[in-house]
């Protein structure tokens, strides 16, 4: 299990990245739309950087939703492959059955 800290590290971050979702995505759409070379470039360049490290949608970990755990993690679920199995032999995942030849 993953430390509470990490945890709530990563909700913080999550936090982060939806408020300044709005702002990030005009910036890059003005970087998208400038010249190479200009001043209007280099001013969102400037002005992207000066946000929060924390608000790139890059920095957030998929993690487990049971118990924290950032390896190994299924989207599908939402859970990690040991947490998946577990809930998935107890019959608690809907439409998941498990496999025998």
């Amino acid at each position: 299990m993953a430390t509470t800290a990490k945890i709530a590290a990563d909700a913080r971050r999550r936090r982060t990245v939806e408020r300044y979702a709005g702002r990030r995505a005009a910036l890059k759409e003005r970087v998208r739309r400038a010249e190479p070379g200009s001043a209007e470039l280099a001013d969102a360049v400037r002005a992207l950087s000066r946000l929060p490290r924390d608000s790139s949608p890059v920095r957030v970990r998929n993690r487990d939703q049971v118990d924290g755990r950032p390896r190994g993690y299924l989207r599908k679920a939402g859970v990690s492959r040991i947490t998946f199995r577990a809930l998935a032999l107890r019959g608690e995942l809907p439409g998941i059955t498990t496999s025998s030849w």
